[in-house]
């Protein structure tokens, strides 16, 4: 009972999170996730929660997305599941929350150093590639979509709607990958399917919320704070690795 109170909880919190800054949510809850559940577990669970999130976020900020670079996105996450199902990779959980603890550091590299445009159609399926192949090691891949946006013209309403819209097909992937062979092997460690009944309304009223939050933000404190708030997530991750490899 404590498991599924933390996971509702972190459903609500985290999707209002990702519904102001459009991924350090996910990014939160994949790191609860991942300290109360197996793995593949933790994976299919964060990829159906934020399935919902990102999907209703995409509903309520419909107007904003740029369907093209959605589109481009969508194909090469398909490619890229396809290829990491037939390695049948599964990471461990040092792993997962090292590989969590250095993506963030990719919102620091220098804006001159980056010639990444998710509005190009190349880019925008490099992006789904990388993006996607992220997801189903780390869990994870906010910061790593992140730098296909910098050099956009979009704004902060467009950047938190057409991210979300891609983030669908990466959890799409993830939730397929890692969730087939659980389903084979009948022994998931998934939450009961009451905490998903609940959790699927909580994480959507946290989409509204965060929506709500990002209406009274302007473009340079919305990039500003979703830096530093990845980045101490990042480093608390690192930590965590730490500890896990130690006790190994």
């Amino acid at each position: 009972m404590l498991t599924s109170a933390l996971i509702l909880v972190a459903a609500l919190l985290t999707a209002t999170l990702s519904g102001v800054f459009g991924m350090a949510g996910g990014l939160l809850l994949m790191g609860v996730l991942a300290l109360v559940l197996p793995v593949q577990a933790a994976f299919v669970t964060h990829g159906l929660l934020q399935l919902v999130a990102n999907g209703w976020r995409a509903v309520l900020h419909r107007r904003f997305v740029r369907w093209d670079i959605v589109a481009v996105h969508a194909v090469a996450s398909f490619v890229a599941g396809g290829v990491v199902s037939l390695l049948a990779f599964t990471p461990s959980k040092p792993l997962v929350y090292l590989l969590m603890g250095l993506i963030p550091g990719l919102l620091w590299l220098p804006r001159s150093w980056i010639r990444l445009d998710a509005a190009k159609p190349a880019q925008a399926f490099l992006s789904g590639l990388l993006v996607t192949g992220a997801n189903l090691t780390a869990g994870v891949a906010g910061p790593l979509l992140d730098i296909f946006f910098v050099r956009t013209e979009l704004t902060r309403h467009a950047i938190v709607a057409t991210k979300a819209a891609t983030q669908v097909f990466s959890h799409l992937a993830k939730i397929v990958v890692y969730g087939a062979p659980l389903v084979a092997s009948r022994q998931s460690g998934l939450p009961p399917v009451w905490v998903f009944a609940l959790a699927v309304p909580l994480s959507m009223a946290g989409a509204v919320l965060g929506g709500r939050i990002l209406q009274r933000m302007t473009d340079v404190n919305f990039k500003r704070w979703t830096r530093w708030i990845v980045t101490a997530i990042g480093l608390v991750y690192l930590v965590q690795a730490a500890q896990l490899w130690l006790v190994r």
